[in-house]
């Protein structure tokens, strides 16, 4: 099953046009990467998906269901109940974490569960101990968001998306904010999760765990997708040019 459906999204700021024509599928269980270079309108693509920011032309279904409604072939937004449910399908984990800084961690990663999703308050606590001892923060429960390193406070950003039973996960550049010691952390969990299935769509200039993790990697630049397939054949034997220049710059 597509649990993303993104079809000829075109998003522009200030009459400069970010998104040209861009279509995107993902399948569950499927862990796709996005690379390119700054500017190339991968966070915003990534945003558009999220529904954090609105395309300008374009349809987008996320788990077989529209956010959006082709009204007299304009793109318009779904019902707020409807954007609402699909919302609550999926995780977002952003670079500089966006934790609640006036939250313990535990807070942290339960309140969505209980005030949006409504769920059992004792029910969400134990999922949320499972996950922080998952994510190698057991022990940080009572902690506050500027008592952890970055490092911990991503983790801390991936248990609270997880804790949403999420059916498909968004990263973009999880690693950025991260010195290279705890960036191979976090890797290896985004790698954990890969191996258990999940759904995940990863925006990253790590290009050797795009290659070792991703099923799919997608190469943009100038906003258009210049190449898409398998990490073995985008990375290691381009077809475009514009990919091999980047890569080489890259130094992979």
């Amino acid at each position: 099953m597509k649990l993303l459906e993104l079809s000829h999204v075109k998003k522009s700021f200030d009459g400069l046009e970010v998104l040209k024509d861009i279509s995107l599928n993902v399948e569950e269980g499927e862990v796709v990467a996005i690379i390119g270079p700054s500017g190339s309108g991968k966070s915003t693509l990534l945003r558009c998906a999220t529904l954090l920011e609105k395309m300008d032309e374009g349809t987008l279904k996320i788990c077989g269901k529209s956010a959006t409604l082709n009204k007299e072939g304009k793109t318009r937004y779904a019902g707020k109940s409807q954007l609402a449910e699909l919302k609550s399908s999926y995780g977002l984990v952003f670079q500089n974490f966006n934790l609640f800084p006036h939250y313990s961690v535990m807070k942290n990663v339960t309140d969505a569960p209980i005030h949006v999703q409504k769920r059992d308050k004792a029910e969400v606590k134990k999922e949320a101990e499972e996950l922080l001892k998952k994510v190698g923060l057991e022990a940080k429960g009572d902690s506050y968001p500027s008592q952890l390193s970055g490092g911990q406070q991503q983790r801390v950003a991936i248990a609270r998306a997880l804790a949403m039973n999420p059916r498909i996960l968004f990263f973009d550049e999880p690693t950025s904010a991260l010195d290279p010691e705890i960036t191979a952390g976090i890797l290896k969990l985004l790698r954990q999760l890969a191996n258990e299935n999940m759904t995940m769509v990863i925006v990253t200039h790590e290009i050797n765990f795009a290659r070792n993790v991703a099923d799919r990697v997608v190469f943009m630049d100038g906003g258009v997708v210049v190449e898409e397939g398998k990490p073995e054949d985008v990375i290691d034997n381009p077809s475009s040019e514009r990919t091999r220049a980047f890569l080489q710059k890259m130094e992979v």
